[in-house]
């Protein structure tokens, strides 16, 4: 088996390659699935041509199925600044890295009047924030520290998010525009998190978060003036419980999609000193 070593703040760990975690959530396309901000659930049907139905069920020769889905809403899905930016950005181009230093970080939400971040925001009373505050705790008891990837498992933690239909319920937490600001002092390149959006589901175009993260203006969408448009955020991820918190490699698989989300396969890979 080929060794492969990783150096992590002048630390050298062995990554142990053969026991990853994948943290996607599986889109069944006939089953249930996650999904929010209105959008259908993903679909998938036989190619249907002259003469030919892609389905052996069918009298089908072979198995060729069509498939719809909304990237942004239907599983885990890996988006570029394409997707508040005018300009095109593709997802497919970016997280090139074959394995990236990760900080695994477990968090709770903290109700929207309880915090003094967010001012401005656009909320409703019941909203629970991801704040600033949180993420500086537990960035300080960790042993290495914030790395060029972060991954936000929220807490509590259950199966249910593999499954959840954000559309019905309380609306998720999401990032204080305080924690975008932190996670860009600590040169974070690559978000991935557990809820659907880093934003409000519905914050009236404001994407305060998305923004920051980006390091784009407050309003606008112009992509040129952006300090930070090779960054990456990862969302409806799903992280086990038993996977401890620490660091980890991760290696961001991304559908070579041109577009500014794309489905992706977030693996995460334990370390070991060397």
């Amino acid at each position: 088996m080929t060794e492969i070593l990783m150096s992590v703040g002048g630390h050298a760990f062995r990554v142990l390659s053969t026991t990853p975690t994948d943290i996607s959530l599986h889109l069944d396309f006939h089953g249930d699935q996650p999904r929010h901000f209105g959008a259908p659930t993903a679909r998938a049907r036989p190619l249907e041509v002259e003469g030919f139905v892609g389905d052996t069920r069918a009298g089908g020769s072979c198995n060729c199925e069509v498939l719809t889905l909304v990237p942004h809403c239907n599983g885990t899905h890996t988006e570029s600044i394409g997707h508040i930016a005018a300009e095109p950005r593709s997802v497919a181009s970016l997280a090139t890295d074959a394995l990236i230093p990760a900080l695994l970080v477990s968090v709770p939400s903290c109700p929207r009047e309880d915090s003094t971040e967010g001012a401005g925001l656009f909320s409703l009373p019941d909203d629970r924030l991801i704040t600033a505050a949180a993420l500086q705790e537990v960035a300080e008891s960790a042993e290495h520290g914030p790395q060029p990837a972060l991954v936000i498992r929220t807490l509590p933690n259950d199966e249910g998010k593999r499954f959840r239909h954000y559309d019905s319920g309380p609306t998720p937490p999401y990032l204080s525009p305080e924690a975008a600001d932190l996670l860009v002092s600590w040169n974070v390149r690559h978000l991935l998190i557990d809820l659907p959006s880093v934003d409000r589901t519905h914050d009236e175009g404001r994407l305060y978060a998305h923004r920051r993260f980006w390091g784009m203006a407050p309003s606008g969408t112009g992509a040129p003036g952006s300090l930070r448009p090779d960054a990456t955020i990862t969302e409806m991820v799903f992280v086990p419980n038993q996977l401890e918190d620490g660091i980890y490699a991760l290696s961001l698989q991304i559908a070579p999609f041109v577009t500014d989300a794309a489905p992706s396969r977030p693996l995460l890979f334990p370390l070991e000193a060397a």
